[in-house]
């Protein structure tokens, strides 16, 4: 059984779903297959600016998240520095595939970013220091994560998302099935149980 993830690391859902899929993917032995995708482009692409909505939103929101955190015990906290520019974060996720560390890659970005308040992760520099704690080569990886292959993968990686009717990160996608948000798991493990069932 495989579950593919769409995320991208500027998204507060994609650090909550993260966390609650891969408890639900160890249950049933199901694959999380990480599928990289641009939110920055795809908002530019629809005129959305996050930021511009309502203050009565953005307040809740906040609020939500911390009841989400508190819940779930994450220790989650909003960043000093947001929204942030997450391409070069995607690269560097789609990198460190050649060094099957993909997973462990997400997991740094997640923690130093919505737990330690490092906005560093979205620079060059924050990335290297990534690399470095994964014992990743790290010239190799600058070389890599800063290729035009790598950038033609990304822009493949959305692409096939938004193809396939993704919107939003995060989404996850099991035989087509679409869903969307921090708060459908309980829909995914129906899917997942009538998977192993049958």
């Amino acid at each position: 059984m495989k579950v593919e993830f769409y995320w991208d690391p500027g998204s507060t859902n994609t650090y909550f779903a993260w966390h609650l899929l891969k408890p639900i993917a160890t249950r049933f032995k199901a694959e999380i297959c990480p599928q990289p995708f641009n939110l920055g482009f795809v908002f530019r692409s629809q005129n959305y600016v996050l930021m511009d909505e309502p203050v009565a939103k953005m307040r809740n929101r906040r609020d939500d998240l911390m009841r989400w955190a508190k819940k779930y015990q994450l220790p989650f906290r909003v960043p000093d520095t947001f929204p942030i520019k997450t391409s070069r974060i995607l690269r560097g996720a789609l990198a460190s595939r050649t060094w099957q560390k993909e997973i462990p890659f997400m997991e740094e970005v997640f923690k130093r970013y919505w737990e330690q308040n490092d906005s560093s992760v979205a620079t060059d520099a924050g990335l290297m220091k990534i690399a470095e704690a994964l014992a990743i080569p790290e010239n190799e990886f600058y070389d890599l994560f800063t290729s035009d292959s790598i950038g033609t993968q990304l822009r493949a990686s959305t692409q096939q998302g938004l193809d396939n009717g993704v919107f939003g990160a995060p989404t996850l996608v099991i035989e087509n099935e679409i869903y969307w948000g921090k708060d459908r798991m309980e829909f995914v493990i129906d899917h997942l149980q009538r998977l192993q069932a049958g």
